[in-house]
């Protein structure tokens, strides 16, 4: 008896399979290093550098060739949005088609390119009064403002990884704005810094209820009805805006081939911005966007090295590091909504159709509902949890 015990006993240790935490360590990494996530993590790089691009290019047009025309370079671009996607819109039929949208919901559009219209000014405006780098750390305060729109008007619920994951990327900027300090501040101040800091600030604001919107309108109704719709009115009023305040200074620009090389190049940097992103926005979040753009500020300071010969410091490549740890915490878990037909709202708005409800679990008492969603392609993909 002693014997059999002792066999099942050096049987059962040989059966036991070794480097198990090794194993397990890798199991883990492949789990949350999926393609999707890398996927993710590529589209979002890709709209960083086009926010870098577009940062230079202003930055340029405002310091060495005077050229201060913030409307006019959101003009060209909404311009762009309407000859391809208002266009695509009115050629369309049935539903979707531009004068169906259009009375159905023309006055939401219209704020939302109002506010469109206001942060691009903003943000361009303050290129004029304060650095580049600036400029992108301020724009930062887009993150909390994409957070609490979410929260409240999507119902979006985050987990504990998705804030640890957004303190790693603002932890990330931290070490810039150190590296900054430690170099001395080699871009300069202006005597007019803190009031151009003040217009980022209000263009973040503005931008994070955009971003929120967009979020909404691309997963719930379509992306080209969304840059329709803002190439629409965003070129109207953008144009009248342009007529009343910068009139005299487009006057004043000493127009040649560099000058109108740094507005074309703009006008399709900013279009491509636009057009990608929502793509990348309904595969993720208007916080997980946001959260990605954050090391445009690090390609924007790498570009200086270059071209404004700032000094380099290896706080940079720390903090790019950080930023994209963090962005890899963020998009690990996926977030979930929470639907409670008492409070959510649809955007469409129609008149000739009822919104579905879910039935009550006794009458005059509705039930919410929770939908988990991921990151993968499958959007339809929803699993409804009912919460009591």
């Amino acid at each position: 008896m002693l014997g059999k015990r002792m066999i099942s006993f050096v049987s059962t240790v040989e059966g036991v399979p070794r480097d198990t935490g090794t194993a397990s360590l890798y199991q883990r990494i492949r789990k949350v290093l999926t393609r999707d996530l890398l996927v993710t993590l590529a589209l979002g790089q890709v709209l960083s550098l086009l926010i870098c691009a577009l940062g230079l290019t202003s930055k340029y047009l405002a310091n060495d060739f005077h050229a201060n025309t913030p409307v006019f370079q959101s003009f060209l671009n909404y311009i762009l949005l309407f000859l391809v996607y208002t266009t695509t819109l009115a050629v369309k039929q049935g539903e979707g088609n531009l004068l169906a949208i259009l009375m159905q919901r023309w006055w939401k559009y219209m704020i939302l390119g109002v506010i469109d219209i206001e942060a691009n000014y903003l943000v361009l405006r303050a290129y004029q009064y304060t650095t580049l780098s600036s400029v992108q750390l301020l724009d930062c305060f887009v993150i909390p403002v994409v957070l609490l729109l979410s929260w409240f008007f999507l119902l979006v619920r985050y987990k504990t990884v998705h804030f640890v994951g957004t303190g790693l990327c603002l932890l990330g900027i931290g070490c810039m704005v150190g590296a900054d300090i430690l170099l001395g501040g080699q871009q300069g101040f202006g005597e007019q810094k803190l009031f151009g800091n003040l217009l980022v600030l209000g263009g973040a604001m503005l931008y994070g209820i955009s971003n929120v919107c967009e979020e909404f309108i691309v997963k719930n109704l379509s992306r080209v009805e969304f840059l329709g719709m803002l190439g629409l009115f965003g070129s109207f009023f953008s144009g009248i805006q342009l007529a009343i305040m910068e009139h005299k200074e487009l006057l004043r620009v000493s127009w040649n081939w560099q000058i109108g090389l740094l507005y074309v190049g703009f006008s399709a940097f900013m279009f491509g911005l636009y057009s990608f992103m929502p793509v990348v926005m309904k595969r993720t979040s208007a916080t997980s966007v946001n959260l990605s753009l954050l090391t445009a500020d690090l390609y924007s300071l790498f570009c200086g090295l270059f071209l404004f010969h700032y000094k380099f410091s290896g706080l940079y490549l720390l903090s790019f590091f950080i930023i994209i740890l963090g962005l890899v915490f963020y998009s690990s878990s996926s977030t979930y909504v929470v639907q409670d037909p008492r409070v959510y709202k649809q955007f469409r708005n129609k008149d000739n159709q009822t919104p579905y409800e879910p039935p009550p679990l006794c009458p005059r008492v509705l039930e919410p509902t929770v939908i988990y969603t991921t990151l993968s392609p499958e959007q339809g993909d929803e699993f409804p949890v009912k919460v009591a």
